[in-house]
């Protein structure tokens, strides 16, 4: 598990020039990341909830062996065994019982805890990067800030070759990816809420605690921030902690979490505007590679890009609805329609996102997503997306304005950060099939897409087929306009 110098020197060039969107919670799986790198273009898996989505892949039997047989890949077994005796369940739980639960993450995880979380990460890297030599990539969100540091020591202990970071300003994770090649502790300070007393809070991971052996150093991945304007990645340069690689500029048509507005005026309803398009000529200034997302879905897309000094697109919803993502196939096949007769809806909610960020909703039938339609219970068992919050006397709180507002309001926060907010972190996960089940009624997913869909037409020739990934990278690469 030494560092590979041939990889580590091949990686330096980034020869890619499509990304392959790291879309949670388990959208972007191993087995999409896998394909787009056999290709040759940047694979990438998505972290967010990962140690949830094995723990319930155990639960459901894992039918095929293939988690066992990463498992016991892990270089540190007894670990892994632990997790395969805690949570396998051989045929599979009943479709009526619910999923047993992990404890939320907070500061006081136990080392168990912790170890789901290196494990996880692990298992979903190592699987992507079996049968190529291509280049995996893993993504995490810097709003979800107490898992990341054991999360990015589990991908590299796989070998992962790039991280990608968006949903804030991922100042620490340059630094902290230097510590962990380098096997030394490493601390990620994290925002607090009402922190009237300045005091600052952190999350310390010492990898040595974990891995005992006499594992020296790891390949320092990668590390490309996700902005959405020059000023963000000015910033992530000047205060970075460490080397910044490269930016996806993520412009506000991509599906899932986009940047927040630029303020236009206090009683301005939210919408995005030309002050949100990103300024390419300053980003291009910055001296560093950078990849366009957001509506990037064509052959045309591309070579724009390039033409802009990027060295490529990120592609997202694309891929979300290829045969190889977790999207369960009947959701895939009634996007795909809708989209085809004219009748699907995407939508920019400013309030279902309990991170205050807006989000894409895609409106099917399989769930209700319209405000005025809304029938969700409140609840926050997960807790990927809780804030934290200061208590005084040096003591911190977590809350999340999706569980039922009482709570939340017994907790301080206020009133209007609940409205119309939803979990996330519940409703991604039965978009893969991994739905929770309470009192018999199983949850409802939610469906994120980009804008854009227009690749459709030139993809699904067949909405009951579908389409590959390799499919995709075949249309991007065929450098024909669109509408040809």
């Amino acid at each position: 598990m030494k560092s590979d110098n041939s990889v580590l020197k091949a990686s330096s060039n980034h020869p890619f020039d499509i990304i392959q969107g790291g879309m949670g919670i388990g959208v972007s799986n191993w087995r999409l990341a896998q394909s787009v790198a056999q290709q040759g273009q940047l694979g990438v898996v998505s972290g967010t909830g990962i140690d949830t989505i094995l723990v319930r892949r155990l639960q459901v039997g894992d039918i095929d062996g293939v988690f066992r047989q990463a498992l016991s890949q892990f270089p540190i077994p007894e670990m892994a065994e632990q997790i395969v005796a805690d949570y396998f369940i051989e045929g599979g739980k009943p479709d009526d019982q619910p999923f047993k639960l992990l404890p939320m993450p907070d500061l006081d995880m136990d080392r168990l805890r912790q170890e789901l979380l290196i494990v996880a990460n692990f298992v979903e890297v190592f699987l992507a990067k079996q049968g190529h030599d291509g280049f995996i990539g893993i993504n995490y969100l810097e709003k979800i800030q107490i898992p990341t540091l054991p999360s990015l020591f589990g991908a590299m202990l796989a070998g992962v070759d790039y991280v990608l970071m968006g949903g804030g300003i991922p100042l620490s994770i340059p630094g902290c990816l230097d510590g962990l090649s380098k096997m030394e502790p490493v601390e990620l300070k994290l925002s607090v809420e009402e922190n009237i007393d300045g005091i600052e809070f952190s999350h310390r991971f010492n990898p040595k605690e974990f891995y005992s052996g006499e594992l020296n150093e790891l390949k320092r991945p990668k590390f490309l921030a996700i902005v959405s304007s020059e000023i963000v990645a000015k910033t992530m340069i000047r205060r970075g902690s460490g080397e910044v690689d490269g930016f996806v500029v993520e412009g506000h048509t991509a599906g899932g979490h986009n940047a927040p507005p630029r303020k236009t005026g206090s009683e301005e309803p939210a919408s995005f505007g030309v002050k949100d398009v990103a300024n390419l000529d300053r980003i291009k200034a910055i001296g560093k590679p950078f990849w366009l997302a957001g509506g990037c879905a064509s052959p045309q897309a591309l070579e724009e890009a390039k033409s802009k000094g990027a060295r490529g697109i990120q592609v997202g919803t694309a891929f979300a609805l290829s045969n190889e993502s977790g999207v369960l196939p009947e959701i895939k096949q009634e996007v795909i329609e809708k989209s085809l007769n004219g009748s699907l809806e995407v939508m920019t909610d400013f309030q279902a996102s309990p991170t205050g960020y807006p989000f894409k909703l895609a409106c099917i039938n399989h769930a209700l997503h319209a405000k005025s339609e809304r029938r969700r219970d409140r609840i926050c068992d997960l807790g990927y997306l809780r804030e934290l919050y200061y208590k005084g006397n040096g003591k911190l709180g977590y809350r999340c304005p999706g569980e039922p507002e009482k709570q939340y309001l017994s907790k301080g926060g206020c009133n209007e950060k609940t409205v119309g907010k939803q979990c996330l972190c519940n409703g991604l996960a039965a978009t893969i099939g991994l739905e929770q089940t309470r009192k018999g009624i199983k949850e409802l997913p939610i469906i994120t897409l980009g804008d854009d869909l227009s690749f459709i037409t030139k993809l699904a020739t067949d909405t009951m087929t579908g389409y590959a990934a390799k499919e995709v990278i075949s249309y991007l690469k065929s450098n024909k306009p669109v509408g040809a």
